[in-house]
This record gives structure tokens, sequence and C-alpha cells, in this order.
């Protein structure tokens, strides 16, 4: 039952930022909103878009061929993302509401992620 939730866990916070990459992709502006900073259509917005749905395919993919101990590092590591994320939205006039809310909560879900993925 353990291995079972901290996989679906891992593999549930795969499929969310895949999907999160592919609405910057598809609906810029109504996704720059939801993340705490509007902005204007433009590039940035897709890179970020192309950037968060690697990270989804890519922790899947750990999960898939490497197994626990690598997908455990690779969300250690990528916890940095939603941190700096809190940091991007307090800075540039976003509430912090939505900075702790979402962004800092979804580091700290990763965080316990990787943690349960450790002890697996």
């Amino acid at each position: 039952m353990f291995v079972a939730v901290t996989y679906g866990l891992a593999v549930v916070l795969d499929l969310f930022i895949l999907f999160i990459g592919a609405r910057f992709v598809l609906q810029p502006v109504p996704s720059a909103a939801g993340y705490g900073v509007p902005a204007p259509p433009g590039a940035y917005l897709g890179v970020k878009g192309v950037r968060d749905a690697t990270y989804g395919v890519l922790g899947l993919a750990l999960l898939a061929f490497a197994g626990s101990r690598p997908a455990a590092w690779f969300m250690l590591v990528v916890a940095l993302v939603p941190l700096g994320d809190t940091v991007i939205v307090l800075r540039n006039g976003g509430t912090r509401a939505v900075a702790f809310g979402i962004h800092f909560a979804t580091a700290l879900v990763v965080l316990l992620s990787s943690a349960l993925l450790f002890l697996v």
C-alpha cells in the first residue's frame, strides 16, 4: 500500500506539471494569470510551458525506467522550481496567497514525494 501511494503521488505530480506545461503552450495568457503574475502573450510563456511539460515527462520516465531512487533525487532537485516561482510571484506584484498557497505548497508536496520515494 505504501509503495502504491508513493508512486501514485509521484505520478500525479508529474502528470500535473505536464498538464500545466501544455496549458502554458496552448493558453498562455490565462495560464500566466493563474501562475500569479499576469503577462502579455510572448515567447517566455511558451518557454515556460515547454520547460514544465519536459519536467513532467522526465519525472514519468524516471519512475518507469530508473526506479524510485533516481525519481526521488529528481523530485528533490525539481522542488527548486516552485520555490523559485514563489519568489518570482512575490517580487512581481503577485499575492502572498498565490505565492504561498500555490507555489510554496507545491514545493512542500514535491519534497514530501521525494522523501517518500527515498523510503521505497
